[in-house]
């Protein structure tokens, strides 16, 4: 019976292997397991000077003036050589720039994503976005160094409104961690390793596609975006 199933094996496991192999040339790694499914952005096998393949820039009340996102070469970045950031930037105001990963739905979920705040006079930093339904219906989690705080808002029909708050002051030159667990209505939202933030809100209960987001003119790098879907098991335990 074993001899006869060796060559299913072997015919599984290079399948494997190629698709391993072809979903790493593009910075993104994918796997099961089972506490859930498992991705990861890297951005290191993307084009340097392009939008990472799979993904496409977005606004929230754009005004005309799209922020670039590229990836770019930077050596301190956590999976250096490469991470993703906002180069260009001229919006002000209520204009979020997003980058959205276009092949992705998640609805119970955990984020992890490393940030940079590079640069901006009215505002700085970001962070991820979940449960997108489209450019104008979203979560977000953002740290602004400006504000020495990070909070937890949703975006409905293109308006925004707080959820949660905490004031945390962190080096905006050098690179944070936030982390997002969300499961069911309950969001928990951390800073390098801290809880900061725990709060319930149904305003989106559907799964919908993960993102990055950042305000007016800042510009951001971003790395290491780390995306597991909860398993009943994990939520249970998260409860």
């Amino acid at each position: 019976m074993v001899a006869r199933n060796l060559p299913n094996i072997t015919l599984f496991l290079v399948i494997a292997v190629v698709l391993s192999v072809f979903v790493a040339s593009c910075g993104l790694w994918r796997w099961q397991s089972e506490g859930g499914r498992y991705e990861v952005w890297t951005f290191d096998k993307d084009k340097a000077g392009s939008v990472p393949r799979g993904w496409k820039a977005a606004e929230t009340a754009g005004q005309g003036k799209a922020a670039t996102w590229q990836v770019i070469a930077d050596e301190s970045a956590p999976s250096h050589p490469q991470a993703v950031a906002i180069t260009a930037n001229e919006n002000r105001g209520r204009t979020y720039s997003l980058l959205v990963a276009e092949g992705t739905k998640y609805k119970d979920l955990q984020i992890r994503v490393m940030v940079k705040a590079d640069a901006g006079e009215e505002d700085q930093g970001g962070g991820p976005i979940w449960r997108a339904k489209d450019a104008d219906n979203y979560y977000i989690a953002r740290w602004n160094p400006l504000e020495n705080n990070v909070r937890v808002y949703f975006v409905k029909d293109g308006q925004r409104k707080q959820l949660g708050s905490a004031d945390v002051k962190a080096n905006p030159r050098t690179w944070h961690e936030i982390t997002i667990s969300h499961s069911k209505t309950k969001i928990v939202a951390s800073l390098d390793g801290k809880q900061m933030i725990e709060l319930e809100d149904s305003t989106f209960t559907e799964a919908g596609k993960v993102g990055l987001w950042v305000k007016a003119d800042g510009k951001t790098a971003f790395d290491n975006l780390w995306i597991a879907k909860l398993s009943p098991k994990a939520k249970d335990e998260s409860e």
